[in-house]
């Protein structure tokens, strides 16, 4: 993670069927940046089948490079009690807001390294968004720029349309 990369879609997959398999997820489930390859997908859709369960909706959030560049290297941790903030809220300061704690540029937040990422994600994960378009469930695109409760909202929106129930 810290050089950027992806962690393995055999470990994903695995994680992913244990997760399933937990009671929290015996109403329903969300998988929030997941699948990110096509192996992966191939896999939850194995996975999925033999559970006898389906997708009710494939969502992606469309943002900007400059914007997620600027989300993700603007995250800061406190390195004493692992609470997150951003640079938009806490501005420039070094200390954690709830604790008084020292705050941290995580290495894998790092701007350069975001860049990889994404790298990676227009290599690995893009074309899953055509797997998906393709699917039973289909793709949605929403707008993932603005007000926090906006986005939300939308997302809810697009939930709603599918049959799709979530807790707020």
């Amino acid at each position: 993670m810290d050089a950027g990369e992806l962690v393995s879609d055999e470990v994903i997959l695995e994680i992913v069927a244990d997760a399933l398999d937990a009671p929290s997820a015996a109403g329903g489930f969300v998988l929030d940046g997941f699948p990110r390859t096509l192996a992966q997908a191939d896999g939850l859709a194995a996975l999925l089948e033999r559970r006898g369960d389906h997708l009710d909706a494939v969502i992606s959030l469309d943002v900007c490079d400059d914007e997620l560049i600027a989300r993700i290297s603007g995250r800061r941790v406190c390195r004493d009690g692992g609470h997150v903030t951003h640079t938009r809220l806490a501005g420039d300061s070094t200390e954690c807001p709830e604790c008084g704690g020292r705050l941290i540029l995580r290495t894998d937040d790092q701007p350069d390294t975001v860049r990889r990422r994404l790298a990676v994600y227009r290599e690995q994960t893009e074309p899953v968004l055509d797997y998906y378009a393709r699917g039973d469930a289909g793709l949605t695109v929403v707008d993932g720029l603005g007000d926090p409760d906006a986005v939300a909202a939308r997302l809810e929106e697009v939930l709603d349309n599918a049959g799709s129930e979530i807790a707020t």
